[in-house]
């Protein structure tokens, strides 16, 4: 072994990364803390590991994300100091939205500020996160009453780089509905390589941020999501990888059909803004239009209280309400709808939104945070009106969207394009100290 994984909290995208990098790469060993209590880890992960890591001279490279304060294991463990330090930002606390500013607790940001001091390498998410934290930095040190330092920014900066975060993406033909797949071919030649989806815990590909332990009971796909899931299955287990020919006039027609379907796939915590989301939905079922919903994503203790009025409120419109906890069930919900919507005000990357966008869903993303450096023009919006009328359009012509083919990319957001700069970066040359 040669590789030191470190993840204070082994959820979400922060495992689902861990995993990837344990399974594909030889020679690393992972040590984890479970995905609860994230801001007990962030203050005291640093002592677990000083205990739980045990010495050895093989190791070469430190990977861990910034979770972990890198600064205070270095303190405790000197013996690491002398590998190869990388860190890695899902997220950064020095623009996280809080409700108010004194509710922001200065030691997340300081922990990740000393972090990139003594890493070697720090790497982004996306460019958003690595400008984001770059350039708060400033402003972040004056909450410091007296005696701040300087020019932290310039001697952090240097050291900093950004890799996407590389994600697997499954080959889900045999989810598609026939409208999809000649798309969803293509997509998939794009990313050069064909990958099964397994039984494991949706928790490893959902996510784009911080994820956890579920801790309340899911419902089951309702009928008429099942029916759909069935359809889809049964048409689609003859093409098997052969060229799939353009859907027939037929087809569209029975799609024309079918009511809109939206799928919200995220935490359901306040930074996701669920109360913007579900005021459309409202919005759209009180002017009579026909939509069916498919909210997904992991539940913690404190869900907010518009997920329980919306889903009365909703009522008929849910097709599905609830975390699946396989990737299969996750990614079948995801190919039977047509868009999927963020309306988060707290996005450094976004992996649900780009996994439902590989399943052939229209993506709708604000105007801000990483989103205009992933999606084109034509699927940003800035304002929640601006959203609304999309919406209602659509409703009145799902045509529009299941004709429709994904003017991006998200063939560089995947594990075959970006797994090179992973493994470069977990590459050390031989020092006489180590």
């Amino acid at each position: 072994m040669s590789v030191l994984l470190i993840e204070a909290f082994y959820g979400g995208s922060h495992k689902q990364l861990m995993d990837l990098l344990r399974g594909e790469m030889e020679g690393c060993v992972l040590y984890s803390l479970p995905a609860k209590k994230w801001h007990w880890r962030a203050r005291t992960a640093a002592l677990h590991f000083m205990q739980a890591v045990p010495p050895s001279d093989s190791y070469r490279v430190l990977f861990t994300s910034s979770v972990l304060n890198l600064a205070e294991l270095i303190a405790l463990r000197p013996d690491l100091g002398k590998l190869k330090k990388v860190l890695y930002f899902h997220e950064n606390q020095l623009i996280y939205p809080v409700r108010k500013n004194q509710d922001r607790d200065f030691q997340y940001g300081y922990n990740q500020i000393l972090s990139c001091l003594v890493a070697d390498v720090v790497v982004f998410n996306s460019t958003f996160n690595m400008e984001s934290f770059l350039t708060s930095i400033s402003k972040f040190l004056k909450l410091i009453p007296d005696h701040r330092p300087k020019n932290l920014e310039e001697i952090i900066r240097p050291k900093c780089r950004v890799i996407h975060f590389p994600i697997r993406f499954p080959d889900v033909s045999r989810f598609l509905p026939e409208h999809k797949k000649a798309q969803q071919k293509i997509s998939m030649e794009s990313l050069g390589h064909h990958t099964k989806i397994n039984d494991q815990s949706q928790s490893e590909n959902v996510a784009p941020a911080l994820s956890g332990q579920v801790e309340e009971p899911m419902t089951q796909l309702l009928p008429e999501s099942i029916d759909i899931i069935n359809s889809t299955r049964e048409s689609s287990s003859e093409d098997d990888g052969q060229v799939i020919s353009e859907p027939s006039s037929s087809n569209f027609i029975t799609d024309s059909q079918r009511p809109l379907h939206i799928v919200w796939p995220h935490r359901w915590e306040h930074d996701k803004d669920p109360e913007t989301f579900f005021k459309i939905m409202m919005k759209l079922k009180d002017q009579g239009l026909p939509f069916r919903l498919l909210v997904l994503g992991e539940t913690f203790t404190d869900v907010p209280e518009i997920f329980s009025e919306a889903r009365i409120s909703l009522g008929s419109a849910v097709l599905h309400w609830g975390f699946l906890p396989s990737k299969d069930e996750y990614f079948q919900a995801l190919c039977t709808a047509d868009v999927v919507i963020s309306t988060a005000k707290h996005e450094f990357f976004g992996v649900a939104m780009l996994e439902a966008v590989h399943c052939g869903c229209y993506p709708l993303c604000p105007k801000a945070l990483v989103y205009p450096e992933i999606f084109p023009a034509e699927y940003l919006y800035s304002t929640p009106e601006q959203l609304l009328k999309k919406l209602l359009h659509f409703c009145k012509r799902p045509d529009i969207v299941r004709r429709h083919r994904f003017q991006g990319e998200t063939a560089p957001y995947s594990w075959a394009s970006l797994s090179g700069e992973f493994r470069s970066l977990l590459t050390a040359e031989p020092r006489e100290d180590l």
